[in-house]
């Protein structure tokens, strides 16, 4: 694969750093279509902190090139498609971004081309959905002009330890020989090796049900939560004795959001559903988890009815708005619907988080505030949300110290010592 220029389409917390790890053995051309991220990173600006500014620098000294104009993706050969798949207000796969990346793509495709993707998706959706787009754009033939490949994206955001050569690659291809070519790619970066599929559907599924046993197994966590707290049962003190045994899955209850758990379940729901077969067990985690967030805000309501606070117009302070800690990324994040929530309740909300800016967040129900600890006796109710290192540094004082009358510490994330009422 000695000429081999690779063409990353998409640039968010998926291709930069894919990009990035290509771009120190081969040519790369970065593609997105949102200018105004080309421009931040050809000044070596990464807005999702997944690279920083060295890392960027390298890739640039390395010869990679950002650039939002299809005319400098069109002498590529490989075209490794990183874009998202969200589902739309129905929980339906919303497959847009993928078909628009598909028909740019087929826009330049040549003979003997290779188009890989990288999104989450049900299986088929690369030889159904995306190669007949590549093959009316381009006029090409599939698996006689050119082929396809699928190996599924397995970024953690905000994880500096996992990085993306760092974590085991899935890997398939659309016939045997370029399977193996498509892998022989990805090991020459991904330290931690690879694991040729048999097939694209099968890489397509096994990426499906990693975020698929995860939902459903922190369903069980969560709704065990609930059962333990009508008990008045710490759940944390439960999980501990638990997982004195070696085959206890320790995991934590709490929100699930993201563009990952929270989304990926109802890519694999939707293709059984068409098929005739209805997952309960999925769709029911589903529910529970997504139900989380108006639990923690009736607890919430209770905690400070019990503290003889009074509802309307009580000022709440959310700590963290983010859908996990440490990273910007707001994609999915479940702590709106606990903002939601109290803000039906008559409640007055600011909100906290040292990862992002104000720009970045409708403020519809609540206000952002960059600093909630200049005034004193100032909240009814303090909600941790999201475990960030920031709000691991506080102590339980300085929550006191902000709060008016009794204070109500409502710990999401287990954080807080003594806290008023704990997840």
């Amino acid at each position: 694969m000695t000429h081999t220029k690779i063409a990353i389409i998409g640039l968010g917390y998926v291709g930069l750093p894919l990009a990035h790890a290509f771009s120190e053995k081969y040519k790369v051309v970065g593609f997105d279509i949102d200018k105004e991220r080309i421009k931040e990173l050809n000044n070596a600006y990464d807005r999702t902190l997944e690279l920083n500014e060295t890392q960027i620098k390298e890739a640039l000294v390395n010869g990679m090139k950002f650039s939002s104009n299809l005319n400098d993706i069109a002498d590529c050969n490989i075209y490794i498609v990183t874009v998202p798949t969200p589902i739309d207000n129905s929980n339906r796969p919303d497959l847009t971004p993928l078909i628009k990346s598909s028909e740019s793509v087929g826009k330049v495709l040549k003979k003997d081309d290779i188009v890989i993707y990288e999104s989450t998706v049900y299986p088929g959706v690369t030889e159904e959905v995306c190669v007949p787009v590549l093959e009316k754009r381009s006029g090409l033939v599939f698996n006689q002009d050119f082929f396809a490949g699928y190996s599924p994206e397995r970024i953690n955001p905000g994880d500096k330890e996992h990085t993306v050569t760092k974590i085991l690659k899935v890997t398939s291809g659309s016939t045997p020989e370029i399977a193996k070519k498509v892998d022989t790619l990805y090991k020459s970066i991904i330290t931690a090796g690879t694991h040729l599929a048999s097939s694209i559907k099968v890489a397509e599924a096994s990426k499906v049900i990693e975020n698929t046993q995860r939902d459903v197994n922190i369903a069980l966590i969560n709704e065990l939560a609930l059962i333990f707290d009508t008990m008045g049962i710490d759940t944390n003190d439960v999980i501990e004795a638990a997982a004195t045994k070696w085959n206890f899955i320790k995991l934590t209850p709490g929100l699930v959001g993201g563009h990952c758990i929270g989304i990926d379940p109802y890519y694999l729901t939707y293709k059984a559903q068409e098929l005739g077969y209805k997952p309960n067990l999925i769709l029911g985690a589903r529910q529970i988890n997504n139900s989380m967030s108006k639990y923690i805000a009736e607890r919430t309501i209770k905690e400070m009815i019990a503290h003889d606070k009074k509802i309307k117009d009580a000022k709440i302070l959310v700590m963290g708005l983010t859908f996990k800690e440490d990273c910007p990324d707001i994609r999915n994040s479940k702590v709106f619907d606990i903002i939601d929530e109290l803000h039906d309740y008559g409640c007055k909300i600011d909100a906290y988080d040292p990862w992002i800016k104000a720009k970045d967040v409708e403020q519809n129900n609540f206000s952002f505030t960059i600093d909630p600890f200049k005034e004193k006796n100032h909240y009814d109710a303090i909600i941790i949300a999201v475990g960030h290192k920031e709000f691991k540094a506080l102590d339980k004082s300085t929550y006191t110290g902000i709060s008016r009358g009794k204070p109500v510490i409502i710990d999401i994330k287990g954080i807080v010592e003594n806290p008023t009422w704990r997840l």
